[in-house]
């Protein structure tokens, strides 16, 4: 079981460069970034788009760029992988994002993870001309954009949605063909498609049913065709207890993110030591 951690990067907490450089020195294997562009001051979705949730947290509205902080971090750090946990495909153009996840790859030496996720507010989707009901058939056709640019010398699509001339982008990634993409989100129909057809890996939040998300992604892949032994179960905001790290062993993650305060400098330090005691004893 490899440990990762993440934390919102914003311009009022620690910044991503010392919390990155304090997780590898700790010996953990991975950093996880959110992002926002922004959310609509209407607040017309809740929270996660369930019904009823609490207020949502002012630090989701004050992210930085999980590009340009991963870029950062990479300067900082020789092991540690990059994450974005997630990046919000569906409202972003494919062809920068392609280039921002190659050059990240290409100047970590390859170090770099792709976290993808539908999205949940709707306000924000429309601001970028997404209607919430087209997030999921856009980020498939924007996946594949992006794995021609990523693989391809003359890259090209044509899809429903979405079409690329031929044309040439580089950096392409270090990692080959491109760096893994795992997909969090909650386990359906629509969700095992897009995992079987475009996926390297799933990584469920806490409130997702695990054995049985577990059993329906291992039995897509295989109906597919896919070796499961090559794809990546992650666990993201694992509680740090030997029971629940057990039991994540056990039904087959390879790797549990554990999160951490948006407080200060001093506050996100005690609790990486402290997970770290954590993870050191479960290994």
């Amino acid at each position: 079981m490899e440990f990762g951690v993440s934390i919102f990067a914003t311009d009022t907490t620690i910044d991503p460069v010392t919390v990155a450089k304090a997780a590898e020195d700790r010996g953990f294997d991975s950093l996880w970034l959110p992002e926002h562009s922004h959310i609509p001051a209407s607040r017309e979705t809740p929270w996660g788009g369930v019904a009823g949730a609490p207020p949502l947290p002012e630090h989701y509205w004050r992210t930085l760029d999980t590009f340009v902080a991963l870029g950062a971090a990479a300067a900082a750090t020789d092991r540690l992988k990059l994450a974005t946990g997630i990046t919000l495909l569906a409202q972003r153009d494919p062809i920068w994002t392609a280039k921002e996840v190659a050059t990240v790859d290409h100047l970590s030496g390859g170090r770099f993870i792709f976290g993808i996720g539908y999205g949940w507010n709707k306000e924000e989707l429309a601001s970028h001309g997404v209607s919430y009901t087209e997030r999921r058939a856009l980020m498939r056709e924007k996946i594949h954009v992006m794995k021609a640019l990523w693989t391809d010398d003359v890259a090209s699509y044509a899809g429903e949605k979405l079409h690329l001339e031929p044309s040439w982008a580089w950096p392409k990634p270090i990692q080959k063909p491109h760096p893994p993409i795992v997909l969090g989100g909650a386990i359906g129909p629509r969700t095992l498609a897009d995992i079987v057809e475009f996926c390297d890996g799933w990584f469920p939040l806490g409130r997702y049913d695990l054995e049985e998300g577990t059993r329906a992604v291992r039995q897509a892949l295989t109906d597919a065709g896919r070796d499961d032994s090559a794809f990546e179960f992650s666990y993201f905001h694992a509680r740090p207890s030997d029971d629940f790290i057990g039991h994540l062993s056990t039904l087959g993650f390879s790797r549990a993110v554990f999160g951490l305060p948006q407080g200060d400098a001093s506050e996100v330090m005690a609790s990486l030591d402290e997970l770290a005691r954590f993870a050191a004893r479960m290994k």
